[in-house]
């Protein structure tokens, strides 16, 4: 089979369903899977807690955390086979917008404009993107520590700061998914469906995709 896409990265809000959306297509397709290491940044749980204190330090940490996981798949040969990520390097600049100050982000921006030029870009970015509601239910579903005291006002500002971001990239081919009423995790056949709106050729520059919810059909 020929495979056009093979550098796939899962994005959306937190809460959306990234990481459980890049290891289920590494399952099926197998490959390489990078995940975000949010766990290894000591400063994330304090930044939840007051992020005005903390907000520079957690943004440094996963940017350069981001950059040294993604530097080396520059190299073409690494693309083979299928690499799946659950991130883009890009979307820091979403968190650094939203929390830094004017001098911290002035600082970040010379930072990252001397080595985002060094990585490579995905073959296809899939954006997940849902509503609040089904967001906020998602993260007190898994229940991360960290996590539990993040505020329905910060994960609807978030969310605006990635539609904005996203409605205006032009980086890579980009497939926006409507994911509120979907479980891709549960259903094989959503799934499925899923896969194939991914690895079909030929993506356009922003394509949309509202899957069917269950129970219902195509007229």
């Amino acid at each position: 089979m020929k495979r056009d896409i093979r550098y796939i990265a899962i994005e959306g809000v937190i809460g959306a369903g990234k990481t459980s959306l890049a290891k289920l297509l590494h399952d099926r397709l197998e490959g390489r899977l990078v995940l975000e290491k949010f766990e290894e940044n000591p400063f994330l749980a304090r930044f939840y807690q007051h992020p005005e204190r903390y907000a520079f330090q957690t943004q440094i940490f996963f940017l350069l955390n981001r950059y040294k996981q993604l530097q080396h798949l520059a190299q073409q040969e690494l693309f083979e086979e299928f690499l799946v990520t659950d991130y883009i390097f890009e979307k820091d600049k979403i968190f650094a917008h939203l929390n830094l100050q004017d001098d911290e982000l002035q600082l970040y921006d010379t930072l990252v404009g001397s080595i985002e030029r060094n990585l490579a870009k995905p073959d296809l970015v899939v954006y997940l993107q849902s509503s609040i509601e089904r967001l906020m239910g998602n993260i007190r579903q898994r229940g991360r520590d960290f996590e539990r005291g993040m505020s329905k006002k910060y994960i609807s500002d978030l969310n605006d700061a990635y539609n904005y971001f996203f409605f205006r990239y032009k980086s890579t081919p980009l497939l926006i998914v409507n994911s509120t009423e979907i479980d891709f995790v549960k259903d094989e056949e959503q799934f499925e469906d899923l896969v194939r709106q991914i690895l079909k050729p030929d993506h356009v520059a922003i394509e949309y995709y509202t899957p069917l919810s269950r129970g219902r059909k195509e007229t």
